[in-house]
């Protein structure tokens, strides 16, 4: 008996020492908090990348679940479903109450069946054109049709969270950039049309922007452009094209002689709201991760957004002689655009003047310009979110303060940023007219983009859906 249990005894304590000796073999580095791996990457180091979504453009697949955070993994999946939230059903209440009666199906089902689609070209193409490994202007094939992809796959570009997450949550981005354009030409496309427009657009136009400004293979990134969740990819991208469009498709029959007034505003404020609270997935989301710089892009958003509904009231109380109830909802909208490519490297302080502004000018462009210039921009997306989005791009350079930013390129104030900050708005913007317009020549000359003046008279719930609203 003595003899075993001295045996047993020298068991143990070789067992012991050799998890000792384990430890011990282990860098002190690889005890660090899951987020910590990812910013000992050489490239995460280096880089000037917009965001923390843009620490490498390199997919690298490392089932192991030790880098795995619950914690971020929760954010982020509570964050993907906001982001979703803002397009179905927000944007889609959001436009559907501003047009006519006799086109609000049409608006609705727009908003969804891009959500559907750009579901599945994500799937299949655009994830791993806009995310993966390429060169500098595009991604790679290594992930079509998520080829790779496994439940405990994580990246370099991920952090901490799974791949499948990730993948997710820039799958409701490029969700809602398309359906946003969709305000410019509401009441007047055919619905075939609608559907290839989206689809060619978002691998022509919103894949190639993505990789330009959020992967370290981009040229954007490694410029220094900084777009923490969006503000020339999404908005200014989304906005710009909307306006090319409804230039190409020309005026709605009797627009500047026969009144248009939205057939429901309280739609349209429901929506907003489901905007608002979605946009902290937005931007918040942005940060990747359960942490201090989601917590200050929270505080942000919600800052520029109010001051910019304040803004936008006030101005247009002090130019008409009422505040409106559609005034206060798209001063929300402007400065939730206008703080969206800002949100994870400004101050409060920062955030509110942003907002401000953003109310002020998008008040200005969505009114007064539209109206000097004629075209019609149906819903405002060029005045709102194009403006919006560039205008907070710019003045992300000028108001970005190195310790929230966290990166080499946040410069408080600095000049050269600002000079960054207007290369990446001049180059999307320059970009997404020319591809836009091209696609849309395209589509015009295979099936035809407009539907007949009959109808458009008669209306688009019955004209393409065969349906009416009664009520």
């Amino acid at each position: 008996m003595g003899v075993n249990s001295l045996g047993i005894k020298c068991l143990s304590l070789a067992r012991l020492l050799f998890f000792f000796a384990l430890i011990g073999a282990v860098p002190l580095s690889a005890l660090a908090a899951p987020r910590a791996v990812a910013a000992l990457t050489p490239m995460a180091v280096s880089t000037p990348a917009a965001s923390i979504a843009s620490i490498s453009a390199e997919v690298v697949s490392r089932p192991s679940q030790a880098r795995i955070s619950p914690g971020d993994t929760a954010w982020m999946l509570t964050s993907t479903a906001f982001v979703l939230m803002m397009t179905i059903p927000g944007l889609a209440l959001y436009y559907g109450g501003m047009v006519r009666k006799k086109n609000v199906l049409d608006t609705l089902a727009q908003s969804f069946i891009v959500t559907c689609l750009v579901t599945v070209l994500w799937y299949v193409i655009g994830y791993s054109l806009a995310f993966t490994h390429g060169n500098a202007f595009i991604g790679g094939f290594s992930r079509v049709m998520l080829h790779g992809m496994g439940k405990s796959t994580v990246t370099r570009l991920s952090g901490a969270v799974p791949e499948s997450v990730y993948m997710t949550f820039q799958m409701t981005f490029a969700i809602i950039t398309p359906a946003l354009i969709a305000g410019s030409f509401a009441e007047r496309m055919k619905f075939s049309a609608l559907l290839w427009f989206m689809g060619l657009w978002l691998i022509f136009v919103y894949s190639p922007v993505a990789h330009w400004v959020w992967s370290t293979d981009g040229w954007l990134a490694r410029l220094g452009a900084l777009d923490f969740a969006g503000g020339t990819v999404v908005h200014l991208n989304a906005g710009v094209a909307g306006l090319v469009t409804a230039l190409v498709l020309g005026k709605r029959r009797g627009y500047g002689r026969d009144a248009m007034p939205p057939h429901n505003l309280v739609l349209t404020v429901i929506g907003a709201a489901l905007l608002w609270v979605g946009w902290f997935g937005f931007n918040a989301g942005s940060a990747l991760s359960a942490g201090g710089r989601a917590g200050m892009a929270m505080v942000t958003t919600q800052i520029a957004t109010a001051a910019a509904a304040l803004a936008w009231m006030f101005v247009e109380w002090a130019a008409r002689g009422k505040p409106s109830v559609l005034g206060m909802v798209s001063g929300a909208v402007a400065g939730l655009v206008a703080i969206t490519p800002a949100s994870g490297f400004v101050d409060p302080t920062g955030a509110l003047l942003i907002g401000i502004a953003g109310g002020l000018v998008c008040f200005w462009t969505a009114t007064y310009m539209k109206n000097f210039f004629g075209y019609d921009d149906s819903l405002d997306s060029f005045g709102v979110h194009a403006v919006g989005g560039g205008l907070g791009a710019i003045l992300t350079g000028v108001f970005a303060v190195k310790a929230i930013g966290g990166t080499a390129g946040a410069l408080e104030g600095n000049i050269g940023q600002i000079g960054k900050q207007l290369i990446d708005v001049g180059a999307v913007l320059v970009y997404d007219v020319v591809m836009t317009y091209g696609l849309l020549k395209i589509v015009d000359a295979v099936i035809g983009l407009r539907v007949s003046e009959e109808e458009e008279v008669e209306g688009l719930d019955l004209s393409q859906h065969g349906e009416q609203v009664y009520e």
